[in-house]
Formats: structure tokens, C-alpha cells, sequence
């Protein structure tokens, strides 16, 4: 089977993801234990006692480990992707998929990618909001009349009715007044910890670049889709240059589905915790299946589907 990879990004993470995988898997154990990290990482994924997993700079380490673990196990199990895009923060596990950089340095730069982050969102005023049942053109509208107040954009295109807008708390509460008004269904504030993907994360992409620096990547073994294109990659751009530009502008995820959709796949496998990417790809590419993987029972699920493909 030709599949495609899609890496779950931050707000799908929970205690006790991966507990059951650490248990019944040794590669998957392999990962969590080889984690960098200045805090106990197997802690907060599968107990969380002190209440900080949806705090950026713990969040991304635990899923990213979660990821590489699961694409691991897959990989033992003979089950791999043709082609591999991920939500924000899954991009670097879908890199990781491709071969750019190994497990432990995903984690590593994705605990750095939080901090900076964090810090990027300190003091500020902000916030971000699902602005569903409206199209791109009248909510980028509102956001444009909007702008008066603040810096707000369309930080993420998620599937046909879902879009989220983020940036200054004052603009950004307006432009989703306007997009009711211009017939917008519902707009949902949602519990984030800054204005991710807006310019206000420029900090940010200024800590990565001179980080990056010193990091070595390695060329894909495989097509990765890349949010701030919703395609692959040209020749006159460096995978560091993209994530470097992704933490502050729109994550093009319904682009990066409808891509993936004609690469001549035959599913996707959305890679969890969650399956928040599936119910994407069921609104953006309805005949496209897709297959959520985050537990023993669903990686079971899925290597049978695969093999009995084959047969």
C-alpha cells in the first residue's frame, strides 16, 4: 500500500498517551528513553501529576517522542509512508519520518522550538480562535478591517469550514465579531499559549535561525509536504528556511491534504494522539481513507489492513 503519514501538532496531546506502546513495544521504548530533555518526559506524557502537558515547552517534546516512537513501531512492523506532512508541530516528526533527523534530535529541537516559543508569547495580549462555516475571502476581509486594532491573520487553513485566526487579543476578538456578522457559524476560542503562526512569533523564528545553525540535516528520503506551502519543497529553498518561516505565518493544511490526496495514495495514516487531522481529511477529501493510529489496538488494526492488502 501507498501511504501518506499525517503527524498530529499540539492541542490533541492528553495524559497517558503512549503508555500502553511503551509497554507493549521496545522501539517505542527505545524512544522515550533516549529523549534529551530537562524534565521527565515518560512523567508528564503518561501521568501529567504536575498539570504542565499543555504547556508549549513540555508539550512539544512529549509529542514529537510520541510520534518518532509510533513511526518506529510502524516501521518494525513493515508499515512505512511514500510521502509525510504534519499539523505545525508534527512537520518535525514527518521530517523525522523522511530521514532529515533522527528521533533524539526531533525531540531536542522541538524542546528548543517551545521554549522559544513561550518566550515569543510572553506578556503579550493575545489570542487565537476556530472561525467555522466561512470561507477564506470574507474572513481575510475581517481580519484586514480588523487590523486597525492589532495584528490579526488566518494562522491556520484546516479543512472547508474550519479556519483559525490569531494575533493581538483586540483584533483578533474583533475580526471574529466581523466574521459573524459576514456569516461565519460559530467562532470557538481556543486554549493556546500565544498567537502561534502570526508574525507576532517572528522572536521566535529569529531564536530557530541562529539555532539551526548548528544543526545538520539530512536530505529527505521521501516527499514531506510542508505547511507554509501546502506542497513539497522547490530547489531554491532549505528545509531550515521553512520551519524558520513556519512558526510565523498560516499552516496550509487543507492544501497539504488535497496535495497529498493526488499523489496517488491509497490512505492516510494519521499518526496521534487525536484524530482531529482525520476529521480534516474526511471534509477536505472525503474518498480519501484514512486511519487513525495512537494506541496497541490500532497499530494492530492497521498492520493487518496493510497486509492483507498485499496478499
Amino acid at each position: 500500500m501507498k501511504l501518506g503519514f499525517l503527524y498530529a501538532g499540539q492541542g490533541s496531546q492528553h495524559p497517558g498517551m503512549g503508555a500502553d506502546l511503551y509497554e507493549a513495544y521496545p522501539a517505542f521504548r527505545a524512544v522515550i528513553d533516549s529523549a534529551q530533555v530537562d524534565f521527565d518526559l515518560k512523567e508528564v506524557s503518561f501521568t501529567d501529576s504536575q498539570g504542565v502537558i499543555n504547556q508549549t515547552r513540555y508539550t512539544q517534546p512529549c509529542m514529537v517522542a510520541f510520534a518518532a516512537g509510533l513511526t518506529a513501531v510502524l516501521r518494525e512492523q513493515g508499515v512505512t509512508p511514500a510521502v509525510a506532512a504534519g499539523l505545525s508541530l508534527g512537520e518535525y516528526s514527518a521530517l523525522h519520518a523522511a530521514g532529515v533527523f533522527d528521533a533524539a534530535q526531533a525531540v531536542k529541537l522541538v524542546a528548543f522550538r517551545g521554549k522559544a516559543m513561550e518566550e515569543a508569547a510572553a506578556g503579550r495580549e493575545s489570542a487565537m480562535i476556530a472561525v467555522l462555516g466561512l470561507d477564506r475571502a470574507p474572513l481575510q476581509e475581517a481580519c484586514e478591517e480588523a487590523g486597525s486594532l492589532g495584528c490579526v491573520v488566518i494562522a491556520n487553513y484546516n479543512c472547508p469550514g474550519q479556519l483559525v485566526i490569531g494575533g493581538e487579543k483586540a483584533a483578533v476578538e474583533k475580526a471574529a465579531a466581523l466574521a459573524k456578522e459576514k456569516g461565519a457559524k460559530r467562532c470557538l476560542p481556543l486554549k493556546v499559549s500565544g498567537p502561534f503562526h502570526t508574525p507576532l512569533m517572528a522572536p521566535a523564528g529569529a531564536a530557530l535561525e541562529e539555532y539551526f545553525r548548528s544543526v545538520t540535516f539530512a536530505q529527505p528520503q521521501i516527499p514531506v509536504i510542508f505547511n507554509c506551502l501546502g506542497d513539497v519543497k522547490g530547489d531554491g529553498v532549505t528545509i531550515p528556511e521553512l520551519l524558520v518561516r513556519q512558526v510565523q505565518s498560516s499552516v496550509f493544511m487543507e492544501d497539504s491534504i488535497r496535495k497529498m490526496a493526488a499523489m496517488g495514495l491509497d490512505a492516510l495514516v494519521e499518526i496521534g494522539p487525536g484524530k482531529a487531522l482525520s476529521g480534516f481529511v474526511k471534509k477536505t477529501v472525503p474518498d480519501m481513507p484514512v486511519h487513525a493510529v495512537e494506541t496497541v489496538a490500532d497499530v494492530e488494526a492497521l498492520v493487518r489492513m496493510v497486509k492483507e492488502e498485499q496478499v
